[in-house]
């Protein structure tokens, strides 16, 4: 079993930066794919980036491209997004996630095996 639970978010203007972090637990957690998903209002929930469990392979949703970047440290069991350049279309609550399968391209809402509570965004214009 894996437990994420998020942290981080807040309330900031347009153009401002935010980081958030997703602290793991569990076991053989660092060897997971991990990544972070957002839902707007009345909105689906959206992939926004993925990590290897190396760290050495990432991704990214094109809407954040440039703007976001994904990180994690094993050490601590963290996976970190640092968020530049926020628009107000960014307001979303932002859920971390966890998967035993590395494979990006199968990273995604139905097959992320674990999910932290999400943390709120707001991006005033």
């Amino acid at each position: 079993q894996v437990q994420l639970v998020e942290s981080g978010g807040g309330l900031v203007q347009a153009g401002g930066s935010l980081r958030l972090s997703c602290v793991a637990s569990g076991r053989a957690v660092s060897s997971y794919a991990m990544g972070w998903f957002r839902q707007a209002p009345g909105k689906e929930r959206e992939f926004v980036a993925f990590i290897n469990w190396i760290g050495g392979g990432t991704n990214y949703a094109d809407s954040v491209k440039g703007r976001f970047s994904i990180s994690r440290d094993n050490g601590k069991n963290t996976m970190y997004l640092q968020m530049n350049s926020l628009k107000p279309e960014d307001t979303a609550v932002y859920f971390c996630a966890a998967s035993p399968n590395n494979n990006p391209r199968v990273f995604s809402t139905r097959n992320a095996n674990y999910w932290g509570q999400g943390t709120q965004v707001t991006v005033s214009s």
